[in-house]
């Protein structure tokens, strides 16, 4: 890895293509894959990771703003897309150049597709008003009918099940056989069939994340984004000496620390930073102090054969250890998605197969 090198993501895209192709599996008959690209990818880059995913099977794609479907035509991309969020009267006109459907919940959305949302307990788009919501369905340019679950990941709540009912009553009250039924993300995916409908809408899983913040491998997922820097400094601590604003970590004994030049400008977040490790030579060696805007600083031991150069991994594998982004999720008390979507445009993203 190049010096110059001072922040890399990479992301491997043949990991995307499988990750789709597997959820594609799990699917009931006749169930479409809809790959969630949102806030460029959930980090991994919109355009690359939704090419990888419509080649693993997907056949829609989703958004959240008209900017982000715009971009996704402007790269080539002819599939189905969904914005999915809030739209002005300017981003609407965007999303319609898109030839992009739109999620409506009341009747002064304008667009030639239209996905209406009700609001069966997620509380934030959509209609609660049930007469409202099938006056709305009811319109020639309806399309599809959808909701969102708020507890899918939280598995064995009541809640979700609620959810699933109210929303199946509605699609029977609407009576049309023609429109695309849709509620299910990742984890609801996972976690009951029944939610499947006519599509699905798969975000975090794409990626190879879990969605209930666990190994992903366990569901027969690959992350596909690694987090890598690299050694810059390796320095003699004595007993006493601190690193980092604040003094917050001091050494308690002689020891060797390393400078990492990534931090919280880079999306590496500060919080807890002596509960989090970093891999070089394929150990774990603790964060010392706190993070910085532009680096980090390791607790390497007493002895210690690293040296200026080393690679370091943060999110990834390396010889036979491995840190996930569902660990360092935990460790900051979040989940994986903020992990990777916090990664910073300073951090180039190197998409491999």
């Amino acid at each position: 890895m190049s010096a110059a090198e001072r922040a890399l993501a990479r992301i491997d895209l043949s990991a995307i293509e499988r990750n789709a192709a597997h959820l594609r599996s799990l699917l009931r008959d006749g169930t479409a894959l809809c790959a969630v690209v949102k806030a460029d990818g959930y980090g991994h880059g919109a355009v690359w990771s939704a090419k990888a995913a419509l080649a693993g099977g997907a056949s829609w794609l989703a958004v959240a703003t008209a900017g982000e479907a715009e971009d996704l035509r402007r790269h080539g991309i002819a599939e189905r897309i969904l914005v999915m969020g809030a739209l002005t009267r300017e981003e609407q006109r965007v999303a319609r150049e898109a030839e992009a459907d739109v999620v409506a919940w009341t009747p002064e959305v304008d667009a030639e597709r239209l996905h209406v949302k009700l609001d069966t307990g997620m509380g934030r788009l959509g209609t609660r008003d049930w007469k409202e919501a099938l006056r709305l369905a009811r319109g020639d340019r309806v399309v599809g009918l959808m909701t969102h679950f708020a507890t899918a990941d939280e598995r064995g709540d009541d809640y979700f099940a609620a959810q699933l009912e109210r929303f199946r009553e509605f699609v029977e009250a609407v009576g049309r056989d023609d429109l695309v039924v849709h509620a299910a993300n990742s984890a609801a995916t996972y976690r009951d069939s029944e939610a499947h409908f006519d599509m699905v809408r798969c975000g975090i899983a794409v990626y190879g994340l879990d969605p209930f913040g666990e190994d992903p491998a366990d569901r027969g997922l690959e992350p596909a984004l690694s987090l890598t820097s690299w050694v810059a400094a390796v320095r003699r601590f004595e007993a006493g000496a601190s690193a980092g604003y604040g003094r917050r970590w001091t050494a308690s004994r002689p020891t060797w620390v390393a400078t990492v030049p990534i931090g919280y400008g880079d999306g590496w977040r500060r919080g807890v930073a002596g509960d989090r490790d970093v891999l070089i030579r394929g150990r774990r060696y603790p964060l010392a102090g706190n993070v910085s805007m532009d680096n980090v600083t390791v607790d390497l031991g007493s002895d210690t054969e690293v040296s200026v150069g080393d690679e370091v991994v943060l999110i990834g594998e390396q010889a036979h250890e491995r840190i996930l982004a569902e660990e360092v999720a935990r460790r900051l008390a979040t989940i994986n998605y903020e992990v990777t979507c916090a990664l910073s445009p300073r951090v180039r993203r190197l998409h491999v197969r």
